[in-house]
């Protein structure tokens, strides 16, 4: 938890008292400090989420380095490596994930998650199923680490090739994580692990 979060928790705790104290003083009568109160809870709502998505939208794209871990909450992914075979007009990837668990006293899981590969022209390619492959969302004891594999077939001519690791579901699945600062990515592309 970083300073964002515990920002984003402080306000989404002032509004929730805001919200009470207007119906309170609706409840009374008191119509008028109801609406200055639900005025200020507004403006202080438009400006947050004008700061959210300014910065998101100044935020480059953030590129990792293979066996850089991408975490959400105490749940992190990363893409160790790949190994490369040409294959007349096609490239296959089989990339290395290793997908591991930071908490201290629970087992959890990770939900919608979904690897794929892009390249320089910001072509999707998801992996080809294999029977032998390891669930992304296995479920992990406190400090617990497993490999997984992906197999991946690109044309020949894809070049900057990277990993990509995110929701399905995309702002549903981040939810209520994309209303913080700096972890917004509406308007950016998302995290790639440089595997070329």
């Amino acid at each position: 938890m970083n300073l964002f979060d515990l920002l984003f928790i402080a306000l989404f705790l002032s509004a929730i008292v805001s919200l009470a104290a207007a119906g309170i003083a609706a409840a009374r009568g008191k119509r008028a400090s109801a609406l200055r109160t639900l005025r200020i809870l507004g403006v202080c709502a438009a400006v947050y989420f004008a700061i959210v998505f300014i910065v998101s939208a100044a935020t480059p794209r953030k590129m990792l380095n293979p066996g850089d871990p991408q975490c959400f909450d105490d749940w992190c992914i990363s893409a160790e490596g790949a190994q490369r075979v040409n294959e007349n007009s096609e490239i296959s990837y089989d990339v290395t994930l290793r997908i591991s668990s930071r908490a201290k006293r629970i087992s959890q899981r990770e939900n919608n998650v979904v690897v794929y590969l892009t390249d320089d022209n910001w072509r999707r390619f998801d992996s080809i199923p294999q029977n032998s492959d390891v669930p992304i969302n296995t479920l992990l004891g406190p400090g617990e680490s497993v490999i997984a594999h992906r197999i991946f077939r690109l044309p020949a001519d894809a070049r900057g090739v990277g990993a990509v690791v995110t929701h399905k579901d995309g702002f549903l699945a981040n939810f209520p994580g994309c209303l913080v600062i700096t972890e917004n990515d509406w308007f950016h592309k998302p995290v790639v692990t440089r595997l070329d």
